[in-house]
């Protein structure tokens, strides 16, 4: 198993904190509660609301475990780099595609992907083959449905008002 990226954007961490502050303030008492009734309801080994609740608080607690132990493991990226006319973690990266479309991706840590809002991972082919990168290059990226190649046509490390 390779070791992912140990990175994360002020945005991200905010999520997580955001995720972790609801699983224990808000979603994880509610569950006990609902145990709790579901348990003064008599018979628990045919009470499926009460098994159902012994499981989702397994769930929750066992988030909670993770989103704790990872958030102490996180580096919070604040800074933008030094020279910022290249691709490093945090960019906003405009690229036009050998169609000539052109998709806007943010480089952010493994904990922070989503492809419908366009953030990829420092740690996937893409973000590794657009690291370092400046405007102009052109970079190859092999995906499961074959190469491809895009042309980098903007970076910024502020989002965008497009």
């Amino acid at each position: 198993m390779t070791k992912q990226a140990s990175y994360i954007t002020p945005e991200g961490a905010k999520r997580l904190r955001d995720e972790l502050a609801w699983l224990w303030r808000e979603e994880r008492p509610r569950v006990t509660q609902a145990v709790s009734d579901a348990a003064a309801e008599g018979d628990r080994s045919e009470n499926a609301e009460y098994i159902y609740g012994k499981k989702r608080l397994r769930e929750i607690d066992r988030r909670i475990r993770f989103l704790t132990q990872r958030l102490d493991s996180l580096t919070v990226v604040h800074a933008t780099p030094p020279r910022n006319d290249k691709i490093f973690f945090g960019a906003w990266v405009r690229l036009e595609t050998e169609e000539g479309d052109e998709v806007v991706y943010r480089i952010v840590g493994p904990d922070e992907t989503d492809a419908g809002r366009g953030h990829i991972s420092i740690d996937s082919p893409m973000g590794k083959a657009l690291l370092g990168r400046a405007e102009g290059d052109e970079v190859h990226v092999r995906r499961p449905a074959g190469e491809a190649m895009f042309t980098v046509v903007a970076i910024d490390y502020l989002p965008s008002a497009s």
